[in-house]
């Protein structure tokens, strides 16, 4: 009889590894393992992941190069809304999750395969993100998660690989590190407490840069796509490139503190330079090209959007509603916005653009008028708060002060 197949989504860490593994010996298993690369893999690592996957004892492995569904499907709409969980995390991980989902669902299809397996734990977000989509995608498929099942330590994993004859970084297996075109997501044991940062050796770039340089930004209608006028094919290559620029300066290195959507706390590390530098200097040029109600509207959509996605929330329709209001926002976010780089932070020195509001001959602003009178002024503050006016009234004789 021939061994039952199941599709794995592999990484080549601690966790799947250890899913090969156990899928095939204990299981009777024959596995075919699948790399979503998000950006994240250079040519070498991803030769050295299908190397890896094979000496573990995977039947077959697919490498599906995803960088630009990942910007085309999600990244792109981030920007558009400036979106940062809890004002903090590009959502690196949790948008790139969703587009490995997607690709492996599409791959099982495609191989015929009725059961698929993911190496999430119990206690966090992905295991809601995979089987969230697998359910959605792949209804009649069974989900496989052996280190969720299994409820194991990365000890635990690190002395079964071992007795097994696998050989791997352990050291560096300690951290585990989730690396994609938005960001590389860090924990460690640093993260597991509420107090304590990650050491200098744990971030995937050293910050090795001193001194400082200046960068502009070009956008096109919301979009990423010259650095100090180069123009690039794709704005992933843009992404890419400023991310090779300032990563080294140690910028965009945080830790996120936030909700899961299993309802505990959590930590993660991350290092997102380029990210970071594109959702502020986008939200900077926007305020100046959109007026305050697009701007009021993007931020309250955006927060449910970034909230939505975050909880694996992406084929939902409402979710293809907000995109399309968000592109269309787009329509005049061009220009050129200029960044100076220093270690450990970035500052925004300004912005450019055919559309600048604040480029109008009515007036500027603290300065000078020259679209209304004084007179117009009294009027319209007269009216403005005329409601106000009038409810204050009813405080009169009744001791009340506002």
């Amino acid at each position: 009889m021939s061994k039952p197949k199941v599709i794995l989504g592999f990484s080549g860490g601690l966790d799947t590894s250890f899913c090969v593994k156990h899928l095939t010996l204990d299981k009777g298993m024959e596995v075919h393992s699948v790399l979503v690369d998000t950006g994240g893999f250079s040519d070498a690592e991803r030769k050295r992941i299908e190397e890896h996957a094979y000496k573990l004892g995977v039947a077959k492995h697919t490498t599906v190069l995803a960088a630009k569904t990942y910007y085309d499907r999600i990244i792109k709409y981030l920007v558009y809304g400036n979106v940062l969980k809890n004002n903090t995390y590009p959502l690196s991980v949790s948008a790139e999750r969703l587009v490995q989902a997607l690709e492996i669902a599409r791959v099982a299809r495609a191989e015929g395969v009725s059961a698929v397996a993911h190496g999430s734990t119990g206690a966090g977000n992905d295991q809601v993100r995979f089987d969230l989509i697998f359910n959605t995608l792949l209804p009649d498929a069974e989900i496989i998660t052996p280190i969720r099942d299994l409820r194991l330590s990365r000890e635990e994993e690190i002395a079964y690989l071992q007795k097994h004859g696998v050989e791997m970084d352990f050291k560096k297996a300690a951290y585990s590190i989730n690396k994609g075109l938005w960001g590389t997501s860090v924990g460690g044991r640093e993260t597991l407490n509420s107090l304590g940062t990650l050491p200098e050796e744990a971030w995937p770039t050293p910050a090795t840069r001193t001194g400082s340089e200046s960068v502009k930004l070009g956008f096109r209608k919301g979009e990423l796509v010259s650095l100090n006028g180069k123009e690039y094919a794709h704005p992933i290559e843009a992404i890419q490139a400023l991310s090779a620029m300032a990563a080294p300066y140690g910028i965009g290195r945080d830790i996120h503190v936030g909700d899961t959507i299993i309802g505990i706390k959590g930590r993660v590390g991350f290092e997102a330079a380029a990210p970071l530098i594109i959702l502020k200097s986008h939200h900077l040029l926007e305020k100046h090209v959109l007026t305050k109600w697009q701007q009021n509207l993007k931020e309250q959509l955006a927060q449910f959007y970034g909230n939505h996605l975050h909880e694996g929330q992406v084929l939902d329709p409402v979710m293809r509603d907000i995109e399309s209001f968000f592109t269309h926002s787009q329509e005049r976010v061009s220009g050129t916005v200029t960044v100076e780089l220093l270690p450990f932070r970035f500052a925004l020195a300004g912005i450019e653009s055919e559309f600048d509001l604040m480029k109008s001959k009515l007036g500027q602003y603290g300065e000078m008028n020259t679209g209304w009178s004084g007179q117009d002024v009294r009027g319209f503050t007269k009216i403005f708060g005329n409601q106000l006016k009038i409810y204050h009234t009813m405080d009169q004789g009744r001791g009340w002060n506002p």
